[in-house]
This record gives C-alpha cells, structure tokens and sequence, in this order.
C-alpha cells in the first residue's frame, strides 16, 4: 500500500509539470506521424505458391470484423481446374468445409491451382467514379477506402466494381471491401492477409520503393493483372497467372 502510494504522488508531481503530457504527446506522435505522400502501397501474389488453405481468409475476417458467413469477403480464394477436355472449373474456397474433388474426376484433370483475390485498389477505380455521395475515395497513398459515415448503401460501387470485390455490409448497410488493412499499415505493419501466409503467396510493399519486397517480386517476375482491357490499372500484380483466369 505504501509503494502504491508512493507512485500515486509520483504521477501526481510529474503531471503537475507537464513531464507526463509531454511523454505522452511523443508516444502518441510515433503512432500518428505518417506521411501519405512518401508511399503508394501494391500487393504481388505468386500463383504457384497458393495452397489454397484460407488462412488469408480467415485472418482478414478476424481482423476487420467481416461477418463469418462465407457470403461476405473483403478477400477470397479460387480454385481453377482445367480438365483435359478444355473445360474450365472455377470453386470458391470455403476454409471451413471438407475439400473434396467429387465434382471432377481425378482422371480429368489437365491442371489445378488457387488464385487467390481481392480489391485490385485500382488508380483508375470505377467504384470511386460512380459514387454519388463521395463516400468511396481514394487515398494519397493508393488506397481505396470507404467512408462509412457518407455511404448511403446505394449499391452503385457493388455494381461498377468489375472484379466482384465489393459487398453491403449487413450490419452497417455500408459498402465493405479490402482496405490492405489501412489501420495497420499506417503503423507499418503487414495487412492481415500477407502476415499470416505459410507459403509467403502475398508480397505487400511500397511501389516507390524498388529496395521492398513487392519491388524485388516485381523486378523477378513476369506480372499480370486480371482484366486488363478495362484499363483500371489495378495495384494487385500477379506472377503466374493463367490465361484461364478471369
């Protein structure tokens, strides 16, 4: 009782002199102090190590309160079968459900693998183009983000978004999407998604620097992106990517 006596009065003085506000100030200016103009962030995912686990998934819904039901996403994984008839397979990976390959003989398969999607956080965005309240922006970092206060639930991003990355959150009848976990990368950590990877699939980084990992990724590989006819630019690159993606 008398030691925590003794710190009480401690806190007490230094609040007095404005010791423990100023420490304070610089404990929360290490946590604030981010520059949007110095980054423009990308994402880089190599298809021939996606194991099709749904960790990604899994992690992104634990991190940004994204509904359980598998019919809300800010991230998804794809199975891509290609049978020896050329017929294309695509299944959606359900991380809670027994895999099973009971819809496609064994015998059938030419090739399979996971592609792994998610928002292409685009630098020319339709979903921002068509919002008519200025709720979808986008960031001076390369970021598109939604403001939950603006949005008016009208849908009109879900429908212009040509990639299927867009959802109305039940609970806020707001527009929801994958934000590369703006929260934690502004603190310089990894979105979600990248950091708890097992095979390192996802490659997140800085484009303006070519020292990052995501530069190295891009400097190594062959890189696509997926609808590229559409001219939305999107700052999701992947190396490997089958010409039977869509």
């Amino acid at each position: 009782m008398e030691r925590r006596k003794f710190f009480e009065k401690c806190l007490t003085l230094l609040a007095e002199v404005g010791i423990l506000s100023t420490v304070t100030g610089r404990a929360s200016a290490k946590t604030t102090d981010y520059d949007p103009s110095k980054h423009h962030y990308g994402m880089g995912i190599q298809i021939d190590k996606c194991i099709g686990c749904g960790r990604c998934m899994e992690a992104c819904k634990e991190e940004n309160n994204v509904p359980k039901d598998p019919f809300f996403f800010r991230t998804w994984v794809e199975r891509y079968v290609i049978k020896k008839d050329g017929d294309v397979l695509v299944q959606n990976i359900d991380p809670s459900a027994e895999r099973t390959n009971a819809a496609v003989n064994e015998k059938e398969i030419l090739r399979s693998f996971f592609v792994p999607k998610l928002c292409n956080q685009c630098e020319n965005p339709p979903c921002v183009q068509v919002c008519p309240v200025g709720a979808t922006f986008k960031t001076e970092d390369g970021v598109i983000l939604v403001d939950e206060k603006r949005c008016i639930g009208c849908r009109y991003c879900i429908q212009a978004c040509p990639y299927g990355a867009r959802y109305l959150h039940p609970e806020t009848e707001t527009a929801d999407k994958c934000t590369f976990c703006y929260h934690r990368i502004t603190k310089g950590l990894l979105p979600a998604c990248v950091e708890v990877c097992p095979t390192q699939a996802r490659i997140f980084g800085d484009t303006k620097s070519g020292a990052s990992p995501l530069g190295r990724f891009k400097r190594m590989n062959k890189l696509h992106v997926l609808k590229p006819f559409l001219n939305t630019e999107p700052k999701v690159t992947y190396s490997g990517l089958d010409g039977e993606v869509r």
